[in-house]
Order: C-alpha cells, then sequence, then structure tokens
C-alpha cells in the first residue's frame, strides 16, 4: 500500500509542471504572433503613414522673405528703403531655468520680464517663440555675449523698412508693419509689386533637432521686391512740407494739403497733408495724421469753380469773351433768394467777372449757360469721380444728380457751393485750363520713356508705364489760353490773388474762400472757412501748377484764400520752377536769402 503511493508522488508533481510549461510556450508563441502580426501590420498597411511622421518630425519648412524693394524719387534720391536686421527666438522646451533665462534678456532687451516669463511657460513645450524682432547692432552683439544655453535661442535674419526723410512724403509713400504687409499711400497701393513673393528652405534635422542637411531641390528662391520710381522730387517736397508747416503755425488750422503738379503730364511733384507722421515710428502717430487730406478732404471749392464755368460757357456759345454782363450794383434778386456781391458793380466785362470774382456776375452767366450744360460742365472737369492717382483712400467728392438740381443750384454751383471736390480733383482740373484745354490723369509714377528721366543703373527697378497722357480735349484751346492768361493772371496782378505775386513772373491763378456747413443751424457758419489758392506760371506756358488748401483757419486775421494760402502757395511755385531745368534756364528770379521777406 506505501509502495504504490511513494511511486504516484512524481507523477503528481510532473503533470502540473507539464501544464505550467506548455501555458508558458503557448503564451510566447502568441506573443511572437502578436509581434509578426503587428510588424506586418506596421510594414503594410502602416507603412506609408510612418514614413509620413518620420519626414515631418526629420523635415521642416523654414519661410525666407523677400526684400521690399525701394521707392525713389524722380532724380534717383530714395524716398523708402530696405535694411537687415536680426530678431530674436528662443525655443522654450530646451530652457531649463526660465526665471534666469528671461532675467538675462532683460538686461539687454526693453520688455516686460513678467510678461516675458509667464509667455514661454506657457509655450514650455514649443520649438519656436519670438522675443523681439527688428533689433539693432548694439543689442545683437550684447545677446552673443550672455550666458545662454546655445540650442534655446537664436537670430533670424528680417528685413526693416526704413523712411531717410523721416514724415517728408510720409502720405503719399504710407509705410510697412513688421510683417512686410504695407498702409496707406504707395506702400499699400503697390504692395503687390514692392513686397515681392517669399521663398522657402527645407531643411532635415536630426534626432537631437540639429538641421543636418537643407534640400535644395525642394527649396523655392524669393522673388525680391521691385523698385518704384515715383514722380516726387524730393528737393520741392522738402521746401512744400516746411512751407506748410509755417502755414500751419501762423494761421492754426484744421487741417491743410499741398500739390505740386506738371500740367502737361500729370506727374504730382510733391504732395503734403498737415497734420503729417513720422513712418519710422508709428505707434507715435496722433489719430488725425493719418488722413491725406490731398485725395481724401472734400470741400466746397468755392470761386475756384469759377474759371471752368466761364471756359465752358464760352465754349458752348452762351457767352462771348467781349461780352459785358449787368451785375445790378451789388445786388440781384433770382428766384426766392437775393446774391449780393463783396463790392457793388453795375457792369463787369467777362475777365472782371472773374477778377473781381462777382457771384452775381457768375449767376447771370449761368442763367445763359442753363442746368444741363452747368452740369454737363461739372461732370466733364471730372468734379464727382475719382482721378484714379495711384493711392489708397481717395475719395469721389460730391456731385448730386442733375435731377437733384434747381433753379437755386443755378446760382449756387457758379460761386462753388452745392458740390464738394478734393483738392486734387480741383488741380486736375485747373491743369486742363492750363494744359490749353485737355485733360490728363494726375499719376505718381514714372514713365520710363520719358525723356527727362535718367534710367537708374538698378537691375531691379520697377518701371512703370504712366498713366495715360491726354484723356480728352474739353475746351477749346484758344478759349484755355484765353482764360490763362488774361482773367486767371489779371486774378493775381490786380484781383484777389495779389498776394501771390512773383517778381519777375507772370503768375496765373484764383483765389478760394468757401464757407464751412453748420450742423446746429443747417446753414453756412459765419466764422468757419476753407481757404484755397491755386496757381501757375509762366502764364504765356504753363510749367507748374501749385495748390494749397487750408481748412478752417482759426487764428485771427482774415480768412480768405489770397491772405491765407496764396502767399505760400507762389512760395513752393517759385522753387518748384527753379528746380524744373527746362524753365529755370528762361527765369530771372534772385536767389532765396535774397528775396523779399512774405508774411503769411
Amino acid at each position: 500500500m506505501s509502495d504504490t503511493s511513494a511511486e504516484s508522488t512524481p507523477t503528481t508533481v510532473r503533470l502540473p509542471f507539464l501544464w505550467r510549461s506548455k501555458l508558458a510556450s503557448v503564451c510566447m508563441l502568441l506573443g511572437w504572433a502578436i509581434m509578426i502580426g503587428r510588424l506586418i501590420h506596421l510594414q503594410g498597411a502602416q507603412r506609408e503613414s510612418l514614413n509620413t511622421r518620420v519626414t515631418r518630425q526629420s523635415s521642416f519648412t523654414e519661410s525666407i522673405p523677400a526684400r521690399p524693394g525701394e521707392i525713389l524719387d524722380r532724380n534717383g534720391h530714395v524716398l523708402a528703403m530696405t535694411v537687415t536686421c536680426e530678431s530674436l527666438y528662443v525655443v522654450p522646451s530646451e530652457i531649463d531655468d526660465v526665471a534666469d533665462f528671461v532675467w538675462q534678456l532683460t538686461r539687454v532687451l526693453d520688455v516686460n520680464s513678467d510678461e516675458l516669463y509667464e509667455r514661454l511657460v506657457k509655450n514650455s513645450e514649443k520649438q519656436f517663440v519670438w522675443v523681439q524682432r527688428r533689433l539693432s547692432e548694439e543689442q545683437t552683439q550684447q545677446i552673443r555675449q550672455l550666458n545662454l544655453p546655445s540650442r534655446a535661442w537664436g537670430f533670424r535674419r528680417e528685413y526693416l523698412r526704413q523712411y531717410p526723410q523721416g514724415d517728408i512724403a510720409a502720405h503719399v509713400l504710407g509705410m510697412r508693419d513688421i510683417d512686410n504687409i504695407g498702409h496707406g499711400g504707395l506702400e499699400q497701393s503697390l504692395d503687390d509689386l514692392i513686397c515681392g513673393v517669399d521663398g522657402t528652405r527645407m531643411m532635415t534635422r536630426d534626432a537631437r533637432g540639429v538641421v543636418v542637411e537643407v534640400e535644395l531641390d525642394r527649396s523655392v528662391t524669393p522673388e525680391h521686391g521691385r523698385t518704384v520710381i515715383s514722380t516726387l522730387d524730393i528737393l520741392i517736397q522738402i521746401k512744400t512740407e516746411r512751407l506748410l508747416s509755417e502755414l500751419v503755425e501762423r494761421w492754426k488750422p484744421v487741417g491743410a494739403c499741398a500739390i505740386v503738379m506738371e500740367p502737361n503730364t500729370g506727374e504730382v511733384l510733391a504732395m503734403a497733408s498737415q497734420p503729417t507722421f513720422n513712418p519710422n515710428h508709428p505707434g507715435e502717430v496722433p489719430s488725425n495724421a493719418w488722413r491725406n487730406l490731398a485725395v481724401s478732404a472734400v470741400f466746397e471749392p468755392g470761386s475756384t469753380f469759377k474759371p471752368f464755368v466761364v471756359s465752358w460757357a464760352i465754349q458752348q456759345g452762351a457767352i462771348r469773351r467781349d461780352d459785358v454782363i449787368p451785375c445790378f450794383s451789388g445786388a440781384y434778386r433770382m428766384g426766392k433768394r437775393i446774391l449780393h456781391d463783396h463790392h457793388p458793380y453795375s457792369k463787369l466785362s467777362v475777365e472782371d467777372v472773374l477778377v473781381k470774382s462777382s457771384n452775381i456776375g457768375m449767376a447771370r452767366i449761368s442763367e445763359q449757360l442753363g442746368l444741363h450744360e452747368l452740369y454737363r460742365a461739372t461732370a466733364a472737369f471730372g468734379f464727382g469721380a475719382r482721378t484714379g492717382i495711384e493711392l489708397p483712400g481717395e475719395v469721389d467728392g460730391l456731385v448730386r444728380p442733375q435731377a437733384d438740381w434747381d433753379e437755386y443750384s443755378l446760382g449756387s454751383i457758379p460761386m462753388g457751393h452745392e458740390l464738394a471736390v478734393t483738392p486734387l480733383q480741383l488741380i486736375t482740373a485747373h491743369a486742363a485750363l492750363a494744359n490749353r484745354g485737355s485733360m490728363v490723369r494726375p499719376h505718381l509714377l514714372v514713365d520710363s520713356s520719358s525723356d527727362q528721366i535718367t534710367p537708374l543703373p538698378l537691375s531691379d527697378v520697377r518701371t512703370v508705364e504712366a498713366a495715360p497722357g491726354l484723356e480728352s480735349t474739353l475746351i477749346d484751346p484758344e478759349i484755355a489760353e484765353w482764360i490763362v492768361r488774361h482773367p486767371m493772371k489779371a486774378v493775381v496782378e490786380r484781383g484777389t490773388g495779389r498776394n501771390g505775386q512773383i517778381d519777375g513772373l507772370s503768375i496765373f491763378g484764383k483765389t478760394g474762400t468757401a464757407q464751412k456747413s453748420d450742423p446746429e443751424t443747417g446753414g453756412y457758419s459765419d466764422t468757419k472757412h476753407v481757404c484755397s489758392f491755386i496757381c501757375g506760371a509762366p502764364a504765356e506756358n504753363p510749367q507748374v501748377l501749385v495748390l494749397i488748401m487750408v481748412d478752417e483757419p482759426t487764428a485771427e486775421g482774415l480768412h480768405y484764400g489770397g491772405t491765407v494760402a496764396a502767399p505760400t502757395a507762389s512760395k513752393i511755385l517759385e522753387f518748384a520752377l527753379q528746380r524744373l531745368p527746362h524753365v529755370s534756364s528762361r527765369m530771372t528770379v534772385r536767389p532765396e536769402h535774397d528775396l523779399p521777406a512774405r508774411r503769411l
């Protein structure tokens, strides 16, 4: 009995062992089967996605910014340029001691340490965070000397837009922000040409994140921006800005602007608007300084509108140049209203209607012309529509439909009331008279075919065909010449524009003084005016036009176009004429320091 028990014991022990051995073998085989299946799955179904993931982790694309092109004046002087500088970035995931890292940087950079610390902690897993862009060379050198972990930071080269002339021509040029996007002026309107097209650089890095290869075949070279040649003359622009600033200081208006133009080509030699700004310091720009009044201000033109009505009336045969207009001794009933002149005249010649700026004389001429032709004249000279200059922000002005005009309009429109124009529209319309009756479109880009421009030795110069030349002939050349050489010349010699005279030069011009509307009364204000003066020379062959518009002068004095705007306009005109070689050679003008001082 005992022998049987002894013999059965080993068998009983071996059975559980065999069972456990078989179970382990099955588990091992199952594990290998799962592993083999997983490998087959990875190499088969997921092979493509895994390769993509590896490539994405080891390869990355870096943008290569395009270099914005320059903006030059007509003689090649730089108005806007681009320089290279360094921008600092950090890799938060590589920073061990954020507090020490921030403390060292704030010794060099003018940044808020608490904000930077919070930003780095919040983005601790990221591989790239900007700290400060467009550093100075001094800041760059100081950062290199800091004891910072090499893999936690770096510089990236970027472009910085600079304007060497400061606030000169700011409204024409506009500015570029930190991301190379143009705002205002030519920077905005020609943004697609100036900014260029960014390129890309494809790179491969190892497991530690170190770049080991640049894949040139998959990289794209940037297309740098084109350089643009403008029609501005920097010296005329500077002179215009300075004289306009003096005018603003003297008369303290809400705003003012000036435009200098060649009437035969439509080229804008200078354009200034006050208040202005420095595009190098965009954070310091007053809110009221962004607006370019030359293209966006709308105002009733007043008497500067009268030459268009007179020339159109002569063109249509409604009056003749030698007609005598009855002016009813300074008071004339026109429907329900009574018109008045500043001085009573019984009769005036057509010429003297403009010279004396007679409202009654203009009303009599418009009665002969009629509402339909008056409306046609307004539209033909371009009022109520944008000129198409290469600037953003230009407005249409305000000309109501003819159906809304009435008998009252027949007396108001010829005086420059009941419609609103922009300064650019006004000088463009006067350019048609100075250009023997032919309209030109104002433009700010140089025509590469112009004989006056010497091509610049720049490989990336952007040559732009100027706006179309002669658009249409509005007025018979003889009539246009008569308007300029006789009535408008006499305005400066013996009329309301006498303060615009220049010794030794035949100047033509027209003053404008318009009352501003008063929202409280619904009528016109007796104290708020828009004063303007348009002038040009020589009267026999006009080469330069100058327009000054002054919005609501507030300083003490007589607020008329002839007193506020004319003296400044004539100084700008004189300087511009000296700058043009084809005109200055025929001029006899004393040097500026010998000229008698004029009071504004």
